[in-house]
């Protein structure tokens, strides 16, 4: 007979992810009704569980209708590490450039946890684009941006699998050792909003890559000396 692994889990905090998650991915706030009853669990079991969360500042509370929002402290601690901070440092001004230049959107994507986490993002400044959600996830094995970051090209230009008539531009922004460290990418949209042919933006889209790869490997430097 197989001997059960032991769990080691803590079932406070098991609380404090479920209720992070669920209002993570709620579009609206939610009551403790609500969440006790998406949680499976009792107002009483979640009570201290809420009032801990929002003294940390992880929960917002509406002052007159009593609900639970998802604050910004994910965001902002994310942030906080040191080499996504160099990386956003170095890729905002170019990425900003770049959308100028090509009038559409781009975004900045790592690896997560094996999916594709987008992390910055500049909007088109033309009438019309294509926008994705800073902190959104998308699978790496079919999107030529997961294709790029797990080394499988350093440019690729392919149809967008989730949204037609987008068409993913994407570059791998290299660390020191030549791996991908991120990906820059162009969700080209065609329209009459277009005024630069994709193969035009797909070389600007190479020229901010290499640039903002530039600028850290000077960080790199600066730190070094």
């Amino acid at each position: 007979m197989t001997t059960p692994a032991p769990d080691y889990r803590v079932p406070a905090l098991d609380k404090a992810f479920d209720v992070l998650e669920l209002l993570a991915d709620s579009a609206r706030p939610l009551s403790q009704t609500e969440i006790a009853e998406a949680t499976g669990r009792t107002i009483g079991t979640l009570f201290r569980v809420l009032a801990t969360l929002e003294a940390r500042g992880w929960l917002l509370r509406e002052p007159d209708s009593g609900l639970y929002s998802f604050s910004m402290a994910a965001f902002d601690l994310a942030h906080r590490q040191p080499p996504l901070r160099g990386l956003l440092a170095a890729s905002l001004t170019p990425m900003r450039a770049l959308s100028e230049r090509v009038r559409q959107s781009c975004n900045l994507s790592v690896l997560d946890a094996g999916a594709v986490r987008v992390i910055a993002q500049v909007e088109s400044p033309a009438d019309f684009g294509y926008r994705v959600r800073v902190g959104a996830l998308f699978p790496a094995d079919t999107t030529a941006t997961g294709a790029v970051l797990t080394g499988d090209a350093r440019e690729l230009r392919r149809d967008d699998p989730l949204q037609a008539g987008i068409t993913d531009l994407v570059v791998a922004i290299p660390d020191g050792r030549g791996a991908p460290r991120a990906a820059l990418t162009v969700p080209y949209v065609a329209t009459s909003f277009s005024r630069i042919g994709g193969d035009e933006v797909m070389a600007a889209a190479v020229q901010t890559a290499a640039e903002i790869a530039a600028r850290l490997a000077g960080d790199s430097q600066s730190i070094a000396r």
